[in-house]
């Protein structure tokens, strides 16, 4: 056996017993922490298939941002976890038959995409091949309209995040820009004219 067979056989394990952690452990921060250790082995598997592009956007985007974010969320909310198992078993059956249907569809596409293969005749890449300089050529060449769509996609979701924090409430100050924009100096400086008088002891 290659040492890379064996190091797939390791990280494939790790893998599917933290995911399984994460679907299990009863304290919720556990779960979190084993979905890192999960994304961790994809990203050493990842590298193992010589996609280290791939590999490290994994490990900083989802456990370096995503996770961390989750974690932090999920250690600030103090979850009742007793009302959180109390639906388990009667939701189970439905559980049960969605994650069976997942199952059956990745299965009928694996085995239609990677049933036919019987051996790869590619030439050896060479040594100066960028697996990231790849990529992004076929990125922005072959998948730009893709590309460019799930950019506007991302760029609606976060324009709707803002708006649904920024809007009016009662307990805190709100400045609102339009009306800020059309205020005049008129508006915010009123000269008064009053008469002088004279101070106290003063006879001129």
């Amino acid at each position: 056996m290659q040492a890379t067979t064996f190091l797939f056989y390791i990280f494939a394990t790790v893998t599917v017993l933290a995911a399984l952690r994460v679907i299990s452990a009863r304290n919720p921060v556990h779960s979190a922490l084993f979905l890192v250790l999960t994304f961790c082995s994809m990203a050493a598997i990842w590298m193992l298939l010589k996609a280290e592009f791939l590999a490290i956007v994994l490990v900083l985007v989802y456990v370096g941002a995503v996770m961390v974010l989750f974690l932090f969320v999920v250690m600030m909310l103090d979850i009742n976890l007793d009302s959180v198992r109390r639906g388990f078993w009667l939701n189970l059956p439905v559980a049960l038959f969605v994650g069976v249907v997942i199952v059956l569809e990745l299965a009928a596409v694996l085995i239609h995409a990677f049933g036919s293969v019987q051996g790869s005749d590619a030439p050896p890449l060479p040594d100066d091949y960028s697996n990231t300089k790849a990529l992004g050529n076929l990125l922005y060449t072959e998948y730009v309209w893709a590309f460019e769509i799930a950019a506007v996609i991302l760029l609606l979701a976060i324009i709707s995040a803002i708006a649904l924090t920024l809007r009016r409430r009662k307990d805190v100050r709100y400045s609102d820009p339009s009306a800020a924009v059309r205020t005049r100096a008129s508006d915010r400086l009123r000269i008064i004219k009053m008469p002088s008088q004279p101070r106290e002891g003063n006879t001129e």
